[in-house]
């Protein structure tokens, strides 16, 4: 197993460094704390050796303050590492530096919004990071508080099957880590479309959809030693109904699957990842097929 790669966090206020730091010590891992810095001395009317001194100076910086957080929040004898990048593209080198197996999960504090034009780093990493992807809310971790696990029962996908069994895997792994209870959900979304132009009972199409279901509900069940009466199925839109759900169990960790839409079309469709991410004010941990 590998070690967790934490983004060390700008303000003092977020959450990525103490709550990277608590997961690696329940896991009994090591964690490597990443610190990106960077500026734009080129524009600066200065000689090439004295854009070296400020760009020195600014790393030093940035490693004393990183420091300092690390030596707040880590364990009694824990491992963790500090590298201090100067990198304007923090996605960029996640997607370089993770492609093999050195890195559990990339942990990073959340920010939620989000134009048609601009793409957030939360975006950009749940869309391309070859590995899971930990959001941080600025929320701490309860013994009392469930992990909630969404899944798509509705697929007859091979890749999203595979991918419903690693989100249920890692999500028992951290209930279990964590000692805490975990809950699963699936969503059905009727066709806005159809609905509207009354081409389709909504309470019909749930029914035939939740019969459709039952073949993945069973596969699951067997696999990974669950009762059937622990997936929960809902109508509605699928962010609201997964954020209402969170909120009705009182989650603390929601683990879902994204399928990782990149360019325009990711801007415009979006995927259930995403749309959830806006809405809830829990942790989200993103696993990719």
């Amino acid at each position: 197993m590998g070690k967790l790669l934490i983004i060390a966090d700008i303000d003092e206020k977020c959450f990525a460094t103490p709550r990277g730091l608590e997961l690696a010590a329940k896991l009994g891992q090591g964690a490597e704390v990443v610190a990106f810095t960077y500026a734009p001395l080129k524009r600066l009317n200065v000689s090439g050796r004295e854009q070296e001194v400020i760009r020195n100076k600014l790393l030093e910086e940035r490693r004393q303050v990183v420091q300092a957080r690390i030596d707040k929040y880590r364990r009694e004898g824990q491992k963790v590492s500090l590298r201090v990048v100067w990198e304007k593209h923090l996605n960029e080198w996640v997607n370089k530096h993770c492609a093999d197996d050195r890195y559990l999960a990339v942990v990073k504090t959340g920010h939620r919004s989000e134009s048609i034009v601009h793409e957030p780093t939360d975006w950009q990493l749940l869309r391309e990071a070859p590995l899971p992807v930990l959001i941080v809310a600025e929320k701490k971790w309860y013994r009392t508080k469930p992990v909630l696990a969404t899944l798509d029962l509705s697929t007859g996908s091979k890749q999203k099957r595979e991918l419903n069994h690693k989100v249920l895997t890692a999500a028992k792994w951290l209930a279990d880590t964590l000692e805490v209870g975990l809950e699963l959900v699936a969503v059905v979304e009727v066709p806005t479309l159809l609905s509207d132009l009354d081409l389709v009972d909504p309470l019909a199409y749930f029914k035939d959809a939740r019969e459709s279901m039952q073949p993945n509900i069973e596969a699951l069940a067997r696999a990974h030693d669950l009762p059937e009466s622990a997936f929960v199925c809902k109508r509605g839109p699928v962010g609201k109904v997964i954020t209402s759900h969170a909120a009705e169990v009182r989650a603390q960790i929601v683990v879902m699957g994204t399928v990782g839409r990149k360019g325009l079309k990711a801007r415009l469709i979006g995927n259930t990842a995403e749309k959830v991410l806006g809405h809830l004010k829990t942790d989200v941990l993103a696993i990719k097929p």
